[in-house]
């Protein structure tokens, strides 16, 4: 299936997403986590790109880059190959390490820059990994401190919250609700003018937009949606279930545990298709081309 050309210009901001092949925890060890982060450094000073925030997992990693003048898909190119060599070198293998197709969504600056970085520093906390916030190797804890540094650009997000840093990093707290000791999952607006609080809604826009795609696909499939979430092996349900966890990977910030209960189907199912290691058959791929196609789904 041919692929869309990325959009990308100058002040553009993306929340990407880059996955480990097959979903291989090609970045378990910390030493491997320092060297992609050195890369990250590296193409930061060469093609002067922003960094807002970032978090590297065993198997995934999010970032969210505003390009400058060089294309995003240079940027990934550079990181994505440099990455790859080394750990081929240093493990003596060869082929791909992450897959081929990164995700790269372009975003709202000024709607979504907070949302982005509250969703990409709580990735530990809803992976729950037992240092949640705490966990090393995302950009939270720079935010603690404050201040910009040679990778992160901190004080742009913070200055949304506040013009008074000190007051910005209280904000930005009660925004992660650490004060607190709670889970919070929610979507935040800037303060209105003369107020210094943030306010919340149920965190849908970022993390949802999955049942505008179930309803597409449904429709364009001719079938009912209580049809695809009843417990059948009919190939065709199977197919158009596909669809819907490839079309929500590409499209939504849906994690694969809602996505598999959602659908209802295993967690595994999810996490095979969206790794590539479920094939979709002509069906699936013509379904996904059709809706693509009439632009029915925006990035």
């Amino acid at each position: 299936m041919a692929r869309k050309p990325r959009v990308e210009y100058p002040g553009a901001l993306y929340h990407i997403m880059c996955r480990g092949n097959n979903g291989e925890y090609v970045l378990k060890e910390d030493e491997d986590k320092t060297i992609y982060l050195d890369l990250i450094k590296k193409y930061k000073q060469k093609y002067n790109f922003k960094i807002f925030s970032y978090c590297i997992m065993d198997n995934h990693v999010h970032m969210l880059i505003e390009m400058d003048s060089i294309p995003i898909s240079k940027i990934m190119q550079g990181i994505q190959q440099s990455f790859t060599q080394r750990y081929n070198k240093k493990y003596g293998r060869t082929g791909h390490v992450f897959q081929q197709r990164y995700k790269a969504q372009i975003c709202d600056k000024d709607r979504y820059l907070l949302q982005l970085v509250k969703y990409i520093h709580n990735n530990p906390v809803e992976a729950g990994l037992k240092e949640g916030l705490n966990y090393s190797w995302s950009s939270h804890k720079k935010y603690l401190k404050g201040k910009n540094d040679e990778l992160l650009e901190v004080n742009l997000v913070l200055g949304m919250l506040c013009d008074n840093n000190k007051k910005a990093q209280k904000l930005y707290r009660d925004m992660m609700r650490l004060d607190t000791g709670q889970k919070d999952v929610r979507i935040f607006s800037l303060p209105h003018e003369n107020s210094d609080k943030i306010s919340g809604n149920t965190f849908t826009e970022l993390e949802e937009g999955v049942d505008k795609i179930i309803d597409t696909v449904c429709r364009e499939a001719g079938v009912q949606r209580e049809e695809i979430i009843r417990r059948t092996k009919i190939q065709r349900y199977s197919d158009i279930r596909k669809v819907i966890v490839l079309l929500s990977e590409k499209y939504t910030y849906v994690t694969n545990t809602k996505l598999a209960k959602i659908l209802n189907i295993p967690l595994s199912m999810v996490t095979k298709i969206r790794s590539g290691e479920s094939r979709g058959t002509k069906m699936v791929e013509n379904l996904i081309r059709s809706i693509e196609n009439k632009g029915i789904i925006q990035a």
